[in-house]
């Protein structure tokens, strides 16, 4: 991927390249005819002043990068490069002929809308008009229409290139970060829809159960029983959150939704009885159950809630309603709903929830049984090519078609020199060419291999050589065709070999053929523009295409990116608050009938971890939460202590540490704590915190794991420390002691 995308620069580097060396050959050649019609030292002076303006105008103005083609500066340079393509045409009316093409391409760049293609036609037309003088033969002026035509599509799409590639970069960019919103959304809906609801339960049913000890300790024993299940269910959700969409089953959230709304004192009645569901109606159902449930435990005060589940003609309908609701309450009570909207339309069905006037609060989705095939909404790909794909290839055929033209008017032109055999073979050789270049060496997906490359070239080559054999003549031909073939046919070096010698070989043509030296030097020009242009063009193209279909790699990546920075705060922040639930829930079971006042004070502690878990939900699906390093401290001490480990804490003041510093220590004091009660058989365990000016370090050491157990069990949270640690040009390290103890060790320099 990497090299794709070093291709838009390399890109914009070849079209800079090319137009220097284009430009650089049409202001040559005119300056050629300069010194052939009559080489003075004021003919010389003055001719070279215009020709050197001409090209610093369309080098360090029109064709510039970030250059403003609406301003004043642009239109004053405008107006002044029409005066140095017009005024010196009576002076020198041969060696000006090629010099429109710069003011058309120009007034293309500059001029809005429709103006500019009119100025376009005037200034091919107006060339055309200023020969009229001097040469009266119809083909002839034809040829100096095209030339002015093919030359301004040539300036125009040299500089406009660059500028499309660099805006198809910014395109994808937002493409890429599109895909990232759509992630973020799709996480928060899924962190609300999943995590909320257990997270709820668990508070509520914690509150249950410290009623309930010392009174009816069967009841809270089931209560604990059932806490446990929903804290290990969740733990599975945030892994299922973090990677893809979990599926949810129907049947456990009626089960739930029956355990939870009783344990709160709701009197339930469900009644479901539809048909078979597709996994993806099934999930939005349980979705919808889960979320309505969910929010009539957060937001209401109801006594009765009445679940239906019906299905009818393909179709399948939830209904929960419940009495909380008082009169005029708002139906919308936060983002649930919006997300429960979105997933229901998603598959073609719809949500209602409203108040009614008797203070009953009803949810309404209706979904198919079976719903439509779902759509890859992540390929960014659109039906057509993109606008600069488009234009690369339009003006590639417009300029092919436009050289084609112009060697076919100077074959006709020179008719009575070449005859009709000679005519006949001329176009036969142009328009086989264009075909051949067209159909096939511009394509970007035609692959083929090296005979059939050679095979190619070898027929581009009796179509430029051949009619010069027969016709006697050099001009009815385009030698760079097959110069721009093979630098993009053949391998690098081998490829501008052959461009070097068709194009000097173009040379000896002309001389064989006993032209002057004027003539020569504008049939080895000619050929290397040609050449180039054909190359230039296809290369961008071809480069266009690439970029284009690397849009949604690089969104991918970036999606990808995002997702491991979910995972890395879910597994950071929900994991621990998970496994502090399981374990205190584990300990207030056992401490239940031995010792109900320290099982109540457990259960206050898993109220707070839960009420603080909930939180952490939201957080995590917005950005990334501060930790605070004192209440981590308090936290660890408290779980160590709940799990009989015994803890020595010794830490430095560090109310000087950067805010960044103190949030990344904050994160290995949690994970650490985190993985010594999941993995460890501990029964000590230190926290030592030591600052100086220049280092901050933080140990972790317990001496509860043999170093082969540790190695196994560590999973990933290490791996996401470590990226942290580092992200500040710290590091950090895990791994046995001499004294027989398991230590994990960061170190953050306070440069």
């Amino acid at each position: 991927m990497s090299s794709r995308l070093e291709r838009s620069s390399v890109s914009r580097r070849l079209a800079y390249l090319v137009i220097s060396v284009v430009f650089a050959n049409f202001l040559a050649n005119a300056f050629s005819y300069v010194l052939y019609a009559g080489a003075t030292p004021v003919r010389i002076a003055s001719s070279l002043a215009c020709l050197l303006a001409i090209g610093y105008l369309q080098l360090r103005v029109f064709s510039r990068p970030g250059t403003n083609l609406r301003s004043t500066k642009a239109y004053l340079s405008l107006g002044a490069m029409a005066l140095l393509v017009f005024v010196p045409v009576p002076f020198f009316p041969n060696a000006w002929s090629g010099m429109p093409g710069f003011l058309a391409g120009s007034a293309l760049l500059v001029l809005p809308g429709r103006v500019r293609w009119l100025a376009f036609g005037v200034v091919a037309l107006a060339n055309a008009a200023t020969k009229a003088e001097y040469r009266s033969e119809v083909s002839l002026l034809i040829y100096y229409v095209l030339t002015s035509v093919v030359a301004g599509l040539v300036v125009y799409g040299l500089s406009r290139l660059p500028s499309l590639v660099k805006q198809l970069e910014t395109v994808r960019s937002e493409l890429a970060e599109l895909a990232v919103s759509q992630e973020r959304l799709r996480f928060a809906r899924d962190l609300h829809d999943l995590l909320g609801f257990s997270l709820s339960a668990i508070t509520l049913k914690v509150e249950l159960a410290r009623k309930l000890i010392g009174e009816r300790t069967d009841r809270a024993l089931a209560e604990l029983a059932d806490i446990l299940g929903i804290a290990r269910e969740a733990l599975t959700d945030v892994r299922a959150v973090a990677s893809s969409y979990r599926e949810l089953s129907l049947t456990d959230e009626i089960e739930s939704a029956r355990s939870v709304l009783t344990a709160a004192g709701v009197t339930t009645t469900i009644e479901a009885d539809h048909q078979e569901l597709s996994p993806r109606s099934r999930t939005v159902l349980a979705t919808v159950l889960r979320e309505g449930v969910t929010n009539l435990l957060r937001h209401s005060e109801a006594s009765r809630c009445s679940i239906r589940i019906t299905g009818v003609s393909g179709a399948v309908s939830i209904d929960i309603v419940n009495d909380g609701a008082p009169v005029g309450a708002e139906a919308d009570r936060g983002s649930g709903l919006t997300n429960l909207a979105t997933r229901t339309t998603a598959i073609g069905g719809s949500l209602l929830a409203q108040t009614s006037a008797d203070g009953t609060y009803r949810l309404h989705a209706e979904v198919p049984a079976e719903p439509a095939p779902e759509q890859q909404a992540s390929d960014p790909r659109p039906a057509s090519p993109p606008m600069a794909t488009r234009f690369a290839q339009v003006l590639l055929w417009a300029v092919v078609a436009g050289y084609s033209l112009s060697a076919v008017a100077l074959a006709v032109f020179v008719y009575n020199l070449i005859g009709p055999l000679g005519l006949a073979v001329a176009v036969a050789g142009i328009a086989g060419s264009a075909g051949l270049v067209l159909g096939v060496v511009s394509r970007p997906h035609v692959d083929m291999n090296m005979p059939r490359r050679c095979a190619l070239l070898a027929a581009l080559a009796v179509c430029v050589y051949v009619p010069q054999l027969v016709a006697g003549n050099a001009y009815i031909v385009l030698p760079g065709f097959l110069a721009g073939s093979a630098a993009l046919l053949l391998p690098r070096v081998s490829g501008w070999a052959v461009f070097a010698v068709v194009v000097i070989g173009q040379g000896f043509i002309y001389d064989a053929l006993a032209y002057n030296a004027v003539d020569i030097t504008y049939g080895v020009m000619s050929t290397i523009n040609h050449g180039l242009v054909l190359y230039a063009l296809t290369r961008l193209r071809s480069m266009v295409n690439e970029l284009h279909e690397a849009r949604e790699e690089l969104a991918t990546a970036a999606v990808t990116q995002e997702r491991l920075r979910f995972a890395r705060d879910l597994h950071d922040l929900l994991g621990y608050s998970l496994s502090a639930i399981t374990l205190k829930s584990e300990l207030t079971h056992r401490l239940v009938t031995i010792d109900p006042g320290r099982a109540r004070q457990e259960l206050t502690e898993v109220l707070e971890i839960s009420r603080q878990a909930l939180a952490d939900v939201r957080s995590v699906a917005l950005s990334y939460r501060e930790l605070s390093f004192d209440e981590e401290t308090q936290s660890a001490q408290a779980l160590l202590s709940a799990a009989d480990i015994e803890v020595v804490v010794r830490i430095d003041r560090c109310d000087q540490l950067p805010k960044d510093v103190k949030i990344t220590l904050a994160t290995v004091l949690r994970e650490g704590v985190t993985n010594l009660l999941r993995h460890s058989k501990a029964e000590r365990c230190e926290i030592l915190l030591s600052s100086s000016p220049s280092l901050v370090t933080m140990d972790i050491v317990n001496d509860g794991i043999p170093a082969t157990e540790r190695k196994s069990r560590d999973g990933s949270g290490i791996g996401n420390l470590t990226t942290r640690v580092r992200a500040l040009g710290g590091d950090l390290h895990a791994g046995l002691t001499p004294e027989h103890t398991y230590r994990l060790r960061a170190e953050i320099p306070l440069s």
